[in-house]
């Protein structure tokens, strides 16, 4: 008699008739008339439910979606994966969804323009969600989340590694205990900002004797390596159980950086997105062997960034910075620091290459306050003949063209490589060729990835990007966002928000 056993060929082929057998009975079950599927972990959310569900939740995460969106169904199982997970926990996390094509008026409420997106609500209070898009990632951040936004020092040890070997703003609040007013206050208002900062609080008396702070007193303090003689070691904001949230918050973004940060790609976005910014390119490197190098370049930048309290002064290491500092024309200077201002239009001025002294960087942002320096435009060349009935845009000739104040100007950026921008070139063209008689008003593209765009309100995030700029509107465009590109669409939108079109719309 053969033994009954898994190992082996046979132990396979039974392995594989349980599996059939149980396929079978599922597809059985399902075929069934009575059959009801199980309830879905994800809450759907209409008009008529959205305030009563998300006022009740401590937290709950909220997915904006369109039913035709490819990747909302691509994201569908996974989000659902996390509720179910999220959903078995002794204090359940809960996941829901918006159709946000037929729930218009939540979409428009949550500013939501694009699909899938994400927001976390606290007591029905809206956070951006800014984590992971896979099941495990969602169920981690979720469960960070749901946790307090600060976390509790109990040695004073922590605090001095922190001011001795930090690398980023430290931030504790002082309190008497976990029933004191402003305790609560100070976590109400870190969800705010829990995503940005790391966020510390004590009930130590130690740390508060050694901080010389009182209960109730929110302390901002830079490492070490930060300090200067120009700025002050501490920042303390008393909050009182009334304080407004945006007090503490304001308070924290607006002491986060010191007189002249390390400006780093993993900090970039959440520290140095503040505009003028003036960034000192050199070896930065505060290790034991290279920091007395480091520190002494960064005090000359000290000395001129005490003067110009409305202008971000950061240091950046070159090799972090080497394809920013080629798109200056800077990579090749052969100077050992290098200098940029960037500024709030999304323009870019690079300090002609020179030895590097405080006064020469003080010139150099003088110049820049005077509106005498000329901006660093990425461009490909400008196009000789360039009468087609769709005029090609590059960075020299954005504002000649996109900002002209005489003419009507219809711009689409694209990408070469994207799939979505070759399908629209045949309608694109067509519609260039149907107004090409219009005087003033220009069908334009161009090459956002081979051009800068010099003007940050006509942002891309994404292919094919296309706006509108009224001849009497420039630094307002108005954004194409319809889901069908075809001509119709694009039509009605260039006569919907023309200014100077020659022709009637009938006659159009």
């Amino acid at each position: 008699m053969e033994p009954r056993t898994r190992s082996g060929a046979r132990g396979k082929e039974l392995l594989e008739q349980e599996s059939l057998r149980e396929l079978l009975s599922k597809v059985k079950e399902v075929a069934s008339p009575d059959w009801i599927p199980p309830a879905e972990a994800t809450i759907v959310l209409t008009e008529d439910n959205f305030d009563d569900v998300v006022n009740d939740a401590a937290i709950i995460l909220v997915e904006f979606y369109a039913p035709w969106c490819g990747h909302c169904k691509k994201f569908a199982p996974q989000y659902e994966e996390a509720a179910e997970e999220l959903g078995k926990r002794s204090v359940p996390i809960l996941l829901a969804k918006v159709d946000a094509t037929t729930e218009t008026q939540l979409a428009n409420k949550y500013q939501v323009t694009g699909y899938p997106t994400l927001k976390i609500f606290r007591k029905g209070k809206p956070f951006e969600y800014n984590g992971p898009r896979d099941t495990e990632g969602i169920i981690d951040h979720m469960i960070e989340q749901a946790g307090p936004p600060s976390k509790q020092i109990q040695a004073l040890k922590q605090v001095q590694e922190f001011l001795k070997d930090g690398d980023d703003v430290i931030i504790i609040g002082i309190f008497s205990g976990e029933k004191d007013p402003s305790y609560l206050t100070y976590q109400d208002a870190c969800n705010s900002v829990r995503e940005d900062y790391r966020l510390h609080h004590t009930f130590s008396s130690e740390i508060q004797n050694y901080l010389k702070v009182s209960p109730g007193q929110l302390v901002m303090m830079q490492p070490e390596k930060f300090n200067s003689e120009y700025e002050p070691k501490m920042h303390t904001l008393t909050i009182k159980d009334i304080l407004p949230h945006s007090e503490v918050t304001d308070f924290i973004t607006n002491n986060a950086v010191p007189l002249v940060g390390h400006r780093k790609q993993s900090n970039d976005a959440k520290r140095y997105s503040k505009r003028p910014l003036v960034v000192v390119y050199y070896g930065v490197d505060f290790s034991f062997d290279y920091r007395v190098a480091t520190l002494y370049w960064r005090k000359k930048v000290l000395d001129v960034a005490k003067d110009f309290p409305d202008y971000t002064f950061a240091i950046a290491d070159e090799e972090d910075y080497s394809s920013e500092l080629n798109s200056l024309g800077l990579a090749d200077s052969g100077e050992e620091v290098n200098v940029a201002i960037l500024d709030v239009a999304g323009k870019k001025y690079a300090m002609e290459p020179e030895e590097f002294d405080s006064d020469i960087l003080r010139e150099f942002v003088m110049a820049f306050k005077k509106g005498k320096l000329k901006p660093i435009v990425k461009s490909q060349p400008v196009p000789k003949n360039n009468k087609g009935p769709v005029k090609v845009v590059v960075g020299k000739t954005f504002d000649e063209i996109v900002m002209d104040k005489k003419k009507d100007v219809l711009i689409e950026f694209y990408a070469p490589w994207c799939g979505h921008c070759k399908k629209l070139e045949p309608v694109y063209l067509e519609l260039g060729k149907k107004y090409k008689n219009e005087e003033q008003l220009i069908i334009a593209k161009m090459d956002a990835a081979a051009n800068d765009v010099p003007n940050d309100k006509y942002k891309t995030e994404g292919y094919p990007t296309i706006y509108f700029a009224p001849s009497n509107n420039k630094d307002n465009p108005i954004q194409f966002d319809q889901n069908e590109r075809d001509l119709d669409s694009l039509s009605k939108f260039v006569e919907e928000h023309a200014t100077k079109l020659s022709r009637s719309k009938d006659e159009l």
